[in-house]
């Protein structure tokens, strides 16, 4: 059953009932909300957004149907960029009643609309958004669902960074074309020996 839960409480429920290591780090500011222990030693930096509403279209330039639109703080990007490759995001979008899992990677290669938004605190400022489009995302219906996701991308990072040459990600929003000319084994070699002197 989909619940409208603040989702940084929710998530933390949910982790605590799993028994799962974690790190809650919501009232921090430079740490990313979770820090996921994995049985390496290793952390996955989690951050837990939320869509409470739709928003107001004609504020926001996108080709993104609003069912489909996230407005991302760059913030939150540049983030989990500092713990790579071993982060993500995930969203609970009320709206729709799903929850969407973006790993760093994704977040990195995506289409996207970047916008600063005008702030006005104690003086006028801007704030980087990100207009992304959440079918780019991993759906799930369930937390069970999101944390499938999250090891599944664990699972397969080391042929992600590594194995896979095309261009990685099918994404709404772009298309891949092909582009220079056919590489063959004698431009190795010549690479090889103009390159390692």
């Amino acid at each position: 059953m989909f619940n409208e839960l603040p989702f940084e409480t929710e998530l933390r429920d949910f982790l605590t009932q799993k028994n799962a290591r974690f790190i809650d780090q919501t009232r921090g500011f430079y740490d990313a909300d979770f820090a996921l222990m994995l049985s390496d030693g290793a952390r996955f930096a989690l951050e837990a957004k939320e869509k409470r509403q739709p928003y107001t279209v004609h504020a926001w330039p996108t080709g993104t149907p609003e069912p489909h639109m996230f407005i991302l703080d760059e913030l939150t990007v540049r983030k989990c960029l500092g713990f790579a490759p071993r982060a993500g995001v995930a969203v609970k979008d009320i709206v729709e009643k799903r929850f969407v899992f973006f790993s760093v990677i994704d977040l990195a290669l995506m289409p996207r609309v970047r916008v600063n938004r005008r702030i006005e605190r104690n003086q006028p400022d801007l704030k980087g958004k990100w207009i992304i489009d959440l079918r780019n995302g991993k759906r799930a219906a369930t937390l069970d669902d999101l944390l499938g996701h999250l090891q599944n991308y664990l699972g397969n990072l080391h042929s992600i960074l590594y194995e896979i040459h095309p261009c990685y990600g099918d994404y709404l929003g772009e298309s891949i074309g092909e582009g220079g000319i056919t590489r063959r084994p004698d431009h190795w070699t010549q690479d090889v020996r103009n390159s390692r002197r």
